[in-house]
């Protein structure tokens, strides 16, 4: 029987790819009321999409150049969403 390995989708661009593996990883989630990203702050999550960053980069990128986009992104996402309420943000 062939066997095939589970690709990942393809992405326009290299941001997309990196929000997709956060993702994956469970570093990161979307507000389900606002579709903003927040950081989970999870340091092992962090570490899992640093990891298939490293082992699995997108093509015509290196190693290194998808963990410096892993963690250009997550530099780039809070962990609140800016559209909750303050008293709301657990909920989003």
């Amino acid at each position: 029987m062939l066997m095939l390995k589970e690709r990942r989708p393809a992405f326009r661009t290299l941001r997309g790819w990196a929000i997709s593996v956060l993702q994956e990883a469970g570093a990161i989630r979307q507000c389900e009321e606002h579709g903003w990203m927040r950081d989970r702050a999870d340091p092992h999550a962090r570490e899992r999409a640093l990891s298939i960053a490293r082992r699995d980069p997108p093509p015509d990128v290196s190693p290194d150049g998808a963990v410096a986009e892993i963690r250009d992104v997550l530099d780039s996402i809070g962990d609140t969403c800016p559209e909750c309420r303050s008293g709301d943000e657990l909920d989003c």
